[in-house]
Order: structure tokens, then sequence, then C-alpha cells
């Protein structure tokens, strides 16, 4: 197949009027693309050959991270010291079947062990200088301690005491589904002008599990919470692109990039995913762009053992999944790479409708669009216009190249009757509208939101629609059905039925006439 034929077809999808822009996504056979997020223009900065430093103060804490994400298990639950992560004082072997939460048994063992680790270090500090009073398993742990921590850390170790459960099953889990999405992410990240190896940042924040939820509100694989979401994609009642990996994985570039402008470095700029822009300004302001300073001193209320890390945690997880036959020598069973054909839409449309335009089945789609909603997937809204929708690979081109064209639907004039509590930001949210197009379908003063209950609005024009008073004239195609028109419609299927004198047990066939009772 020539470059010729795929773009003829292309052409002969736009004329369609059902799709603008069609693009294709196959991660393996790219030969065109056109991107639908603009590339930002940073193409002058110069990215030096180790973008991702490891800190003089971070070494420890990459290391123990590496043991955390690939040789402790999940059974087992490391006690060490907050301050100093390479101090590890017992690993505790859980009791019992381990799932992904802990049993209350299991937290019991646990806070146990803790207690009694905390009483002996109390101990130790009691003892300030004068070892002689102390066992010699005591007195090897004092020795530990200091030659780690320094002896100043004696006094306070007690406190300093921290739980870690191992991730090693977690983490060769979510490297067998990074498969599946880190040429994907790396193509974006390239697109977006940031260092590659930011695909790996998915192993700390959701250990590559797209529907995982923080107790912040924080949602997908690159764990955007709602309101930061917003600000790099859309994030709205119909579409949550949060829950769309690649979507979502550009967003993330984009704010990466940002972060890096604002505060000059790639260790700040990741640290900020985790602490924010703002907080990492703070730190800055104190010690300047002096990251080991930054991690071993900055004190702020958020400012954590999580920020603190968090560096440390992108760094060993990369050094894991570039060297993934080193730590897990047994082998992965890695996921085939993401290969999708996409379309950016030029209107709004309705799921059902996508699916039987692209024969492809509804919950096969809604599959591939994590980002459509319940809302959308039930065809209560349609999916806004801009919007890129996913598509099995060869989708395009067989529509294209093989099948006789289907035209879609013709353009009608829809109208939605006002009530109670609505208003016409909500209307035109409804109907993937802007609230100016709304006034102007319905010669509304520019700034006037003023409307009542029973008024009338058009939510859909057409230049020549097909109506009779207040009805419009549906030709019932293959794979319709009176639900399936009803939501076409936005109206209630019983008055439909009414309107057609059918009940719900009536057989409607291709090419019979329906009229919709769009006035009430």
């Amino acid at each position: 197949m020539t470059r010729n034929n795929i773009i003829n077809g292309c052409l002969r999808l736009a004329a369609a009027g059902l799709l603008l822009v069609p693009l294709v996504f196959w991660m393996g056979t790219l030969q065109a693309s056109i991107n639908p997020y603009p590339k930002l223009h940073f193409d002058s900065l110069e990215v030096p050959p180790e973008v991702f430093p490891t800190p003089e103060a971070l070494r420890d804490n990459v290391a123990f991270w590496r043991r955390v994400f690939a040789e402790w298990h999940m059974n087992q639950v490391v006690l060490h010291d907050a301050d100093y992560p390479s101090l590890v004082y017992e690993v505790v072997n859980l009791t019992g079947k381990t799932a992904e939460s802990l049993t209350s048994k299991q937290y019991d063992q646990i806070q146990q062990r803790r207690e009694a680790l905390e009483d002996r270090l109390t101990r130790l500090a009691a003892t300030g200088g004068d070892a002689k009073a102390l066992s010699e398993a005591d007195r090897a742990l004092r020795r530990k301690i200091i030659a780690i921590a320094g002896i100043a850390a004696l006094a306070d170790a007690a406190a300093r005491v921290r739980a870690q459960r191992g991730l090693r099953e977690r983490f060769h889990r979510g490297l067998e589904i990074s498969g599946r999405y880190v040429r994907a992410f790396r193509q974006v990240f390239r697109e977006e002008g940031v260092p590659e190896d930011l695909a790996y940042l998915p192993h700390v924040e959701s250990s590559f599990q797209n529907r995982a939820r923080s107790s912040a509100g924080a949602a997908g694989m690159w764990q955007f919470t709602r309101s930061a979401g917003r600000l790099f994609m859309t994030v709205n009642r119909t579409i949550d692109q949060r829950m769309d990996p690649v979507v979502a994985a550009r967003g993330a570039a984009r704010y990466l990039r940002r972060a890096y402008e604002m505060l000059g470095d790639w260790p700040m700029a990741v640290t900020s995913y985790n602490h924010g822009i703002k907080g990492m300004m703070r730190a800055k302001e104190q010690y300047g762009g002096d990251f080991n300073r930054i991690v071993r001193d900055y004190e702020s209320r958020t400012f954590g053992f999580a920020s603190r890390n968090f560096y440390a945690e992108f760094l060993a997880a990369r050094d894991i999944a570039r060297d993934h036959e080193h730590y897990f020598p047994k082998g992965l069973a890695m996921q085939h790479p993401l290969e999708l054909d996409s379309v950016a839409l030029d209107r709004p449309i309705r799921v059902h409708q996508l699916a039987r335009y692209y024969a492809v089945k509804l919950r096969k789609l809604a599959a591939l669009n994590p980002a459509w909603t319940r809302r959308a997937v039930r065809g209560f809204a349609p999916i806004p216009a801009g919007v890129t929708v996913w598509l099995p690979a060869g989708t395009l081109t067989q529509l294209a190249e093989e099948k006789p064209l289907v035209p879609p639907p013709p353009p009608v004039t829809v109208y939605h009757i006002v009530r109670a509590n609505e208003s016409l930001s909500t209307i035109a949210q409804q109907y993937g509208l802007s609230t100016q197009t709304l006034r102007a379908l319905n010669d509304i003063a520019p700034h006037s939101d003023l409307i009542r209950v029973g008024q009338k609005l058009r939510v859909r024009d057409a230049t020549e629609p097909a109506v009779a008073g207040d009805m419009i004239v549906h030709v019932v195609r293959k794979g319709d059905n009176p639900w399936v028109i009803a939501s076409d419609y936005g109206i209630a299927v019983k008055d439909l039925l009414d309107a057609n004198q059918l009940t719900r047990r009536s057989v409607i066939r291709p090419g019979q006439r329906l009229d919709i009772p769009v006035g009430r």
C-alpha cells in the first residue's frame, strides 16, 4: 500500500464529515502522524549527557530503594531509619497470607517489632557515651548507627524508626505492564523535548497501574489530581484524560518541562512532581541550586519522607528498569507495545455512533479509551470536539481502502427543553458546545444568561433539516434500536415509541421512517 493511497483514504474520511484530522499512532510501523497536541517550542534546549545525576546525599537512599523495589518481597517489612534509610535495623517476615493490604494481625506484628526496637534504641541513647554496660548485641548496634549516621544520631534514633514494605512483586508486575507503554511514552517525551527516561516515572507513582488512586485524589498511571489535570488535559464529567496513559504522559511531559524551566535542573523538577513547583521554589530560595542541602536540610510541613526521597525512588526505578535482567533473572512476561490508530474529533459525537461507524464493538472501544467516563460510555453525553479517540490498529486503513464509505447521519436541528436548576453553561456542556455558541444558536444577547423553565433551546443546527413541524424524520439504519435513536436525539425512549405507535417489543428495520418528537 502506497503512502498516496493512505492519504487519499484519509481524505475520503474527512470528506464524509464525521472526523477531521485522522491520526495514525502505530507504535511500530508509523509512517505519518499529525500531533493533536502542538509541540512547545523548546528546541533550543541542550540536554547534558547525564541529566539525572545522583547527588552525594542520596546515594544511600537510591541503594535503599533498589532493595525495596527488587530485593524485599511484599511479605517483608523493613524497619529502618527515616533520615538514613541505609540504616536497616530488621526485616520482619509477615505471618499469614500476603495481599495488597495488610491484615490487622500483620499490622499488630509490625507494631510489636517496632515498639521493641524503639525501646532498645531509647536504652542505647540513655547510655550516652558509656557503652560498657551494654550487651555485645547492643554494642554492635550502637557501632552500626555511629558508622552510618554519626554519634549524634543516637540521641533521637528511636523517633526516626520507619516501616517500609517490600515491593518486589509489585515492581515486577509494573515492569511487565510497562512493555505496553514505555515506547509510546518515550515518543511523547521526545516530541515534547524532555528526557525520555522520564517514561520510568510511573514505576514510582503507580507501578503502571492505570486505575491507581491516592488518598489525595490523584488518579491514573501518572497520578494527576483533578485540579492539576485540568491545566494540562481535558477533565470533566464526560472525559477524564488522567485515565488515558498516553494523553496523561503528554500532560506530565508539559508539567515537567515547565518545572524544569522554573527550577533550573531535573532533580528539583522531578521532586516537584511530588512536592509541587511552588514548594521547590521555596526550597531553592533557601539553598539555591544545592540539591544535596535541600534533601538534607530543607524543613517544611509538607516536605516529608516521600518528597525527600521521590527523586531517589525515580533513580532506583530507572536503574532497575534499564537493567531488569540483572534484578529479575528469571525473566519477565513483557506486554506487547501499544499499537493503535487514533482520530481527533472535529465535532461532538456519541460513543455508539463511533462504534457503529468504525465497526468496533462498543465494549472494546470503551476499553481502548479509558478517559471516557461512565456518562460518556452510556451515551448520556457526546465525546467533545478535539478529543483524540483510540481505535484498533489498522482501522483507518481498512475503512479507507476496503470498505464502502458509509456517510454519517445527516445533520438535524435538535432542541433542549430547559428544566429547573439548569443554566446556559450546564446545557452547553451537556451538548459539547461553548456558552457563546449556544447563545448564538438561540439569538440570546452576548452577555445574557437569562433562560426560563420550559424554554426550547436549539442545541444542534442544520442548513436544511428534514423536519415536519417540530418532528425530525429519522431513517432507520443497520444497528439502530429505539434506545440508540432516542439517545442520538436526546429524547426519552417512551416519547419516541409513543410518537410512532410502537411498544418496547416492537421490531424496527433498516429503511423504516420514524418521527423524532424533538419539540418535547
